[in-house]
């Protein structure tokens, strides 16, 4: 029998990351149109300062703090118009769990053979490995630092 994850051990939604063609359209429609807030100054994560300051990544906040990364892909093609393919957009989502949860969830990922994309990583953001769910959608599974 495969092992599994506590029904509680995934905490909340992170982060969703999301490819943009165009920043400035995305910034007005997040920020503008749907009233989230842009974090600014120190309220940017330090791993994305450069790419921020570069115009490469815009981050927004919901109310209840999800984040929703935008990464500048001025190449990317027009969304598919087939809604089965609905993920071009997409880059991942990811979630949270407790730090001293995370080894135990690699290991649950390899056990039941799902695919690994890279990781598992550590940053000074904390650590997080990326996987894809059965239609190729990558997931991040990650925690604070200890």
């Amino acid at each position: 029998m495969s092992k599994t994850l506590p029904p509680s051990a995934l905490r909340r939604v992170h982060h969703v990351a999301l490819n943009v063609h165009s920043m400035e359209a995305s910034r007005h429609f997040y920020g503008t149109i749907l009233g989230l807030r842009e974090l600014q100054g120190s309220d940017i994560p330090a791993t994305l300062i450069d790419l921020v300051a570069a115009g490469k990544v815009a981050n927004f906040v919901t109310p209840d703090g999800t984040v929703i990364d935008l990464f500048y892909e001025p190449d990317l093609s027009p969304p598919n118009p087939d809604p089965q393919r609905q993920f071009t957009r997409a880059n991942h989502l990811a979630f949270d769990i407790a730090p001293e949860l995370f080894d135990e969830a690699v290991a649950v990922l390899r056990d039941n053979g799902v695919p690994i994309d890279h990781g598992p990583v550590s940053r000074p953001t904390g650590r997080g490995i990326y996987c894809y769910d059965p239609d190729g959608f990558m997931v991040e599974i990650r925690c604070d630092p200890q």
